[in-house]
């Protein structure tokens, strides 16, 4: 129990050192601005284009005569933004992840953080939860406006839609995160792990598309191990155990292969 209550206190120490790190950092502020006027444009226009189509589709309907069909509208932009932040995130994210461990070697520490009685799962994870909670810290704001937006809507829009839709945003930002920071820890040089960050992105963003290509049974497990697909289902307000699996796997999986990457660069230094 004690050495659980270390490993905790070791876990926390690590994660607010980060997250004071993003906070005194001038460059996430410019990340965080540039994140939250995109988001903002496109969500204005996503509001615009969806409420414009379907008063054109209902005046469209009345015209012929038809019975009016019912359009779900702010499910429809609440998809379509999560989608837009989707994609946005694919290049803030590596920025955010590049720095977690390439400035520990520039600066020498490390080698200290290597050999200090801090287990690298600890020190892995405290980081991890740092940059995921800074990513939160980008998204709530977005939650306020959009919950005034919907909150005209007739009748009401589901809460519980809004938060899954967005708890799976934060799901796929914590496994590109993770992920990230095990590129970080292979390399010094920052631009590097953010390029071969976005890289590993667009893999797993591509293997989608390449499942419906291939069909069969490796369309199946490609399918399944595309996080693009679980993402759109959460957005959809449909959780499902797998697409929640899939998530924890690969963030386990980052995180275990910083914690061995660190390792190996201890081993190479005694």
């Amino acid at each position: 129990m004690k050495q659980l209550r270390l490993i905790f206190a070791n876990i926390l120490a690590i994660y607010r050192r980060e997250l004071q790190s993003y906070f005194y950092s001038p460059f996430a502020y410019v990340i965080a601005g540039i994140f939250w006027l995109l988001a903002g444009i496109f969500f204005v226009v996503i509001v615009q284009t969806v409420t414009q189509q379907a008063a054109q589709n209902d005046l469209a309907q009345q015209q012929f005569g038809m019975a009016p069909q019912p359009i779900d509208v702010p499910q429809i932009i609440l998809q379509g933004f999560l989608g837009v932040l989707g994609s946005i995130s694919q290049v803030i994210l590596p920025m955010l992840s590049m720095s977690l461990y390439t400035e520990e070697r520039k600066r020498g520490t490390l080698e200290l953080l290597a050999t200090s009685p801090i287990t690298n799962w600890a020190v892995a994870v405290g980081k991890l939860l740092a940059v995921v909670t800074f990513y939160l810290t980008l998204i709530v704001p977005l939650l306020i406006y959009q919950s005034l937006a919907y909150s005209a809507a007739n009748p009401p829009m589901s809460i519980a839609l809004i938060l899954v839709g967005h708890g799976g945003l934060v799901l796929l930002a914590a496994v590109i995160l993770s992920l990230g920071m095990f590129i970080s820890s292979l390399t010094d040089n920052t631009i590097i792990a953010a390029v071969m960050t976005f890289a590993l992105i667009l893999v797993l963003w591509i293997f989608d598309i390449i499942a419906k290509s291939v069909g069969g049974d490796l369309g199946s497990v490609l399918t399944y191990l595309s996080p693009v697909e679980h993402f759109n289902s959460l957005t959809q307000g449909v959780i499902k155990t797998n697409s929640l699996v899939l998530f924890a796997t690969y963030i386990f999986l980052g995180i275990y292969l910083t914690a061995q990457s660190i390792d190996a660069f201890r081993f190479q230094r005694s």
